[in-house]
This record gives structure tokens, sequence and C-alpha cells, in this order.
């Protein structure tokens, strides 16, 4: 299952994608087809979440009843409003305004550690533990955006990551018990500005700008995805791929990351927690390499999608 938000008749609607070409209408496909009662967590993509099984059961039946339609079934459901084709309907991020800051790893994956430390001329070392740093709510945006080259920045930057969303509240979560607290995983691109990530010492300014955080397009349950530890991840830049790695690859995985992040410390339903990059990031190719304006990036994960974004020129 796939678990989208998307606009209609400038309203943002929950959807469950029904093939690659449609999108379902979970609250209007209950309210006049399945009738499955009062479903408050049909409004959003955050209610949702915080419902745990009984949303999740019920976009399973939704799921079922209009596979289980034929053509004329289905045509009637998009006439009613309760489906509709992708192409009629603008996806965005799947939790549009995240509740809290999105948390992100950094230094995860060895080889990009070494590419950082060669383009640097830095000693290279590796963490002892998961590095963490966030990006704000304002920095968010969806499938298709458009990330702007504020002029803040020269030396705009990529990366592709995997991210996990939580399903429940939890804190102090053992690594036996981490995917029980998962409901999903999207795609994130970490947007840095390499040169505000240098200047003021630290990760947060560089990686924060308004549009620095594209996510989606939906959220794959975790059914559909046993092992997100095995997974090809790929970054391309106007049709160049520029990122190929795998997950497995990761210095601190999945379950790692969040028994080290919840000590102490609770986690919510869907908060967002991006797994650190691979190598091949524009600042340490040779020679180095920035995006522009009209470039089009795509964050390709396998068995959950493509994320793609437009960089736009700053107003």
């Amino acid at each position: 299952m796939r678990f989208v938000t998307f606009i209609k008749n400038n309203q943002q609607r929950l959807g469950l994608m029904a093939g690659d070409d449609q999108v379902i209408d979970l609250a209007e496909l209950n309210r006049r087809y399945m009738k499955a009662g009062a479903a408050p967590y049909l409004s959003g993509m955050q209610e949702f979440i915080e419902a745990g099984g009984a949303a999740v059961a019920l976009a399973k039946k939704a799921a079922k009843y209009v596979d289980g339609r034929d053509e004329d079934g289905q045509k009637k459901l998009r006439q009613g409003g309760a489906l509709y084709k992708a192409s009629q309907v603008k996806i965005i991020s799947p939790i549009p305004r995240p509740a809290k800051n999105v948390v992100l790893l950094g230094v995860n994956y060895k080889e990009h550690i070494e590419e950082g430390a060669r383009a640097r001329s830095i000693e290279l070392k590796y963490p002892e533990a998961p590095v963490f740093f966030t990006k704000p709510k304002t920095s968010v945006i969806g499938h298709m955006g458009k990330v702007v080259h504020w002029k803040a920045t020269e030396k705009l930057d990529y990366e592709v990551e995997l991210a996990v969303v939580m399903g429940r509240k939890g804190r102090d979560i053992p690594k036996d018990k981490v995917y029980d607290y998962i409901v999903g995983y999207t795609i994130c691109l970490d947007m840095t500005a390499r040169d505000l990530q240098r200047k003021h010492g630290q990760w947060f300014k560089g990686k924060s700008l308004d549009t620095y955080c594209p996510l989606g397009p939906w959220i794959v349950h975790k059914s559909a995805l046993p092992n997100p530890q095995e997974l090809r991840l790929i970054c391309r830049v106007n049709g160049e791929t520029m990122q190929d790695d795998r997950t497995s690859n990761m210095i601190f995985d999945i379950a790692t990351t969040i028994e080290a992040l919840s000590a102490g410390m609770t986690l919510e339903p869907g908060e967002i927690i991006s797994t650190g990059t691979p190598s091949g990031v524009g600042f340490a190719r040779v020679p180095p390499f920035f995006l522009k304006p009209g470039d089009k990036v795509e964050a390709d994960i396998e068995s959950i999608g493509v994320l793609q974004v437009e960089i736009a020129a700053a107003p």
C-alpha cells in the first residue's frame, strides 16, 4: 500500500494508490460507497497514522473494494469523486506539515565519509555513534516541487536518502522492537547549501532553507518492504546517475539508529527519520558539481518509487 496526500479542487485529501495511475480518495470512497462508519482519521495523513491499525485495515478494504470493480464500476467511482487518474490530481508531500522537525542522520555510509574527507583534505574518521541533525517543517515540499536556489548560497547540493515514518509513540525503543513502531517508508532529498554548512560550523542552517526537504512521493506501508536494509537508492541530475548504492551499506542500520535516537527521547506517530546518504554528492566530485536553476533531480529508491524536483531561481 502506498499512501499519498493529494490536492483536488484546492483541498488536501488523503489517498491510496491503486496501481500506478489511479488514486483512491479514502474519505470519499468510505462516505459514498463503503459506508464503514465514521472515520475521522481519513481527514489527513497525520490523523491516519495516529489511528494505527484501524486506519490501515480500512485502507486495505478500500483497495480490495476498488480492485473488485470492473471498468464500468471504476468509472462510476471516478464520476463520484472517489477515484482519480493520477494525472488529474497534484500529489504533494505525504506529510505536508510535519508536527515536529524532520530528523536526519549524517555520515552514515563509509564511502560518503571517505569522499568528504578527500574533498576537504581532512582526517578520515568514522562516527562511533549515529550523528543526528534536523530540518524544520518549513523546508518540506513534495513530488514535482520546486527547490529554490536561494541567493544565500552558491553551492547547492543533493543527497538521496531512505526515510522512515514512525507509526507509534515510543521512548527507549529496543533494537529488536523498532520495526513494531514503524508505519512505512518514503524518500527524502536532503538538499544542502554547502557554503552555509561550512560557514556556520554545523549542519542545521545549510540544510534547512525553505524547500530543502523534498519528501515523497508517498509512504509505502512496511508490509510491502519486509527488508528495507536491502534497497538500491539512486540520485540522478538531468538524467545522469550521480549516486548509486544500497541501504545494506549503512554504517548504522535502521534498528540501531532508532534505538539510539529514542534513548530518553520520545518519538511520535508521523515523525520522519531520514537515514543518511551514500557517496556521489556534488561537492566531493572532481571537479565539484553544484546545482543550478533548471536542473531536475530524481531520487529513486527500489520498491518505493521516484521523487522528482526541479531547481528554481530565487524570486
